[in-house]
């Protein structure tokens, strides 16, 4: 008979979940879904159409997160039913109901808890990832490109909608770099632990010799700021040019010249967008992408100037924040959080939550 003394277990959770509901401060959110609710039914609403676009975004990511607490509520005072019956039963599969039941709750609030600690000024908003290949050659391409797959499974796995603003090929396998935006309540906040450089070791499918390499790859993460909250870039600043999408091997997918790149000038940032069909919609979604990145760049540089004035030295990403083994052993290891999985393969496709949960809760340590 599977034991079905999980007392202290269930008090954890529901201690945890208290803790969530406090800071999630309920008559607070009801309060904002009221007022968000009242500005959305507005018959002028959609008259200026990035105001609206915020307000029913806001709408939606308050109204799943209220939703969220009460089916965790509604969860947890069920599971106290499912416990007693399984008792009663004295059956294994109703006891291993009743423990799966308890594993899903236990996941799920420890992924409530760490979006608590998701508490920055732009954590909300959706992310901006740009994968970028480094030292290694063809392997860092392919590694690259390994990258973008696991981040697009990542929200897969999620149900969260992930496009793929740019890619630009690499000659012999893989990609050269990659822009992915990922819309869903708290991307960039999430997402942004994942910053940093990436390192692979592997016996490489391109050497045949069969040695073993390693190769890099940089990951940035920028939030995807509003409409109404973007920077003003002067005309002056930028360059922008078109030129015709591509595919792997330079296969035409697109027969006009859509494709946008915008260069800034002072900062030397380049973005490109081919995702879109026409030359004006990948010229609006580049420019989103460069106003995020100078707002990235101008938050860096300022708390970078407290940092000065404070004296202080606080913990950084550094130049390697992950490894990824793949031989002589198997292993994927963060350098900062110690945080560590012995399947690189289910990381890979997009087995990511630990990693990144232990890197929030880094983080926060690292700031406090």
């Amino acid at each position: 008979m599977i034991s079905l003394d999980v007392s202290d277990r269930i008090a954890a959770i529901r201690s945890s979940f208290a803790d969530i509901v406090s800071v999630v401060n309920i008559p607070a959110l009801e309060s904002t879904i009221a007022e968000l609710s009242e500005q959305a039914g507005a018959t002028d609403l959609w008259d200026d159409q990035a105001a609206a676009q915020k307000v029913t975004s806001e709408l939606s990511h308050a109204q799943s997160q209220r939703a969220r607490v009460i089916e965790v509520q509604q969860r947890l005072d069920d599971l106290d039913v499912l416990l007693d019956m399984a008792k009663e039963a004295g059956d294994d599969d109703s006891a291993r109901e009743t423990l799966a039941e308890l594993d899903g709750l236990e996941k799920l609030i420890g992924e409530m808890e760490v979006q608590t600690l998701l508490d920055g000024e732009y954590d909300a908003l959706p992310a901006i990832i740009t994968i970028r290949a480094g030292a290694g050659g063809v392997d860092a391409a392919d590694f690259a490109d390994m990258l973008l797959r696991m981040y697009v499974r990542w929200a897969e796995k999620h149900k969260y909608p992930a496009t793929v603003l740019d890619v630009s090929y690499a000659e012999e396998a893989g990609i050269k770099s990659a822009t992915l935006q990922v819309d869903s309540p708290f991307a960039f906040g999430t997402l942004s632990v994942e910053a940093g450089t990436h390192r692979l070791v592997r016996m490489s499918p391109f050497n045949s010799a069969g040695k073993r390499q390693t190769s890099f790859a940089a990951v940035e993460v920028v939030p995807l700021l509003a409409a109404v909250e973007v920077i003003d870039i002067p005309e002056s600043d930028i360059r922008i040019d078109v030129f015709r999408s591509s595919g792997p091997g330079g296969q035409s997918v697109n027969t006009t010249d859509s494709a946008v790149r915008i260069t800034h000038l002072p900062s030397g940032i380049v973005v490109s967008c081919q995702n879109e069909k026409s030359q004006i919609q990948n010229r609006a979604a580049a420019m989103r992408v460069l106003q995020s990145r100078l707002l990235l760049l101008q938050r860096e540089e300022e708390a970078k100037k407290k940092k000065e004035l404070a004296g202080v030295i606080t913990a950084s990403w550094g130049d390697q924040m992950r490894s990824y083994v793949m031989a002589p052993y198997q292993m994927v290891k963060d350098l900062r959080t110690d945080y560590e999985v012995n399947n690189p393969s289910a990381v890979f496709d997009g087995d990511l939550d630990g990693f990144i949960a232990a890197g929030i809760r880094w983080r926060k340590r690292a700031i406090e």
